[in-house]
């Protein structure tokens, strides 16, 4: 069993390519960062418990209808609360970004507390937790309930994996470097993009440029290094995203496991839909490891499934084992399969 901590929204976004000021309908659907693993592990087949507290109304529970029709376990879903947290997401193209605004104060897991989540029947039976650094920015309870749980899972014998995820709109740097510098002792796995690390630990790459898509590859092994130095992980995965405009980016990741650095092929993506990118990377690489794969070939799996996201509109990648696979071995061909 795999168990994933943290907030799940309804996201409402324009058609297709649409400005809000455009928009006269938006589609609504359900995402968050750990529901997103939580989901496409369950794709891959393996068994999958999501935690968080949704208001008891009809929104709360058809959002947990939604996670329960991909085979995700909701148990341990708490109800009360006031309401649902709301993203709103307008895509970008070419030159234009893609933008997100939040709505999700007093949100039901803003909200929660220690009586929400029994942890040691929730980590029964587990052997992977992850959550986020998205869970403990949304708020002190939040946090508080992250460290309860990280606590809860090292004492299970269960291995744990954070996904940095800094996000400025919810917390300062500050802020964010004393909270998950806490929650770094209970870590193995730590997953980060190319700006997380320098965000949130003042960790940076040499000879890189974000804004022009430079990416320099033995500066991210150098901060793959510091990190395990530092924190004493196990593993430590950064994503390299080269934006090259909103709509194209090349795509690869490295993993350091203390001792040897693997670095995946590079993949030039035509995004359709960047929302839930290192989700999906994050749910690749926990399914190669669950399944015994060699460090290279679980992160190959994990930037194939990523790179497949990239081209699937909505948070969740739906794709099989299979489909990431053939991505990995190498047909990239994209041709029609009849």
């Amino acid at each position: 069993m795999i168990v994933t901590f943290g907030e799940i929204m309804m996201r409402l976004a324009p058609p297709g390519y649409q400005r809000f000021r455009q928009a006269r309908t938006f589609e609504a659907i359900y995402g968050g960062g750990e529901a997103n693993v939580a989901a496409s592990l369950a794709n891959y087949g393996k068994k999958t418990r999501f935690i968080t507290k949704l208001p008891d109304n009809d929104i709360g529970l058809a959002c947990r209808a939604e996670l329960r029709s991909f085979g995700i376990d909701t148990d341990y879903i708490a109800l009360g609360g006031e309401r649902l947290g709301l993203y709103f997401c307008e895509k970008g193209a070419s030159q234009r970004p893609s933008k997100v605004i939040y709505d999700r104060a007093h949100s039901a897991i803003s909200e929660c507390t220690a009586a929400d989540f029994d942890w040691d029947k929730i980590f029964d039976g587990a052997r992977w937790f992850h959550f986020t650094g998205i869970t403990p920015a949304i708020s002190d309870a939040a946090a508080e309930a992250t460290l309860a749980a990280c606590k809860a899972a090292k004492k299970a014998g269960v291995t744990v994996s954070c996904d940095l995820n800094y996000r400025k709109k919810l917390w300062s740097k500050e802020k964010a470097n004393k909270v998950m510098t806490e929650l770094m002792q209970y870590v193995d796995v730590l997953i980060a993009n190319e700006e997380d690390a320098q965000d949130v630990f003042g960790i940076s790459a040499e000879a890189t440029d974000i804004t022009k898509g430079e990416i320099s590859l033995a500066g991210y092994k150098s901060v793959a290094s510091q990190l395990v130095e530092k924190f004493g992980f196990s593993k430590v995965a950064i994503t390299l995203r080269e934006s090259i405009s909103a709509s194209v980016n090349n795509w690869s990741a490295l993993l350091y496991d203390g001792k040897e650095f693997c670095h995946s092929k590079k993949y030039t993506i035509q995004i359709v839909d960047r929302v839930g990118g290192g989700d999906s990377f994050g749910a690749g690489l926990i399914y190669g490891l669950t399944e015994n794969y060699t460090a290279q070939d679980a992160l190959e799996f994990a930037v194939a499934a990523s790179c497949l996201k990239h081209t699937i509109e909505g948070d969740v990648n739906m794709v099989s084992v299979a489909e990431v696979k053939a991505l990995a071995g190498g047909d990239a061909s994209g041709r029609v399969q009849r």
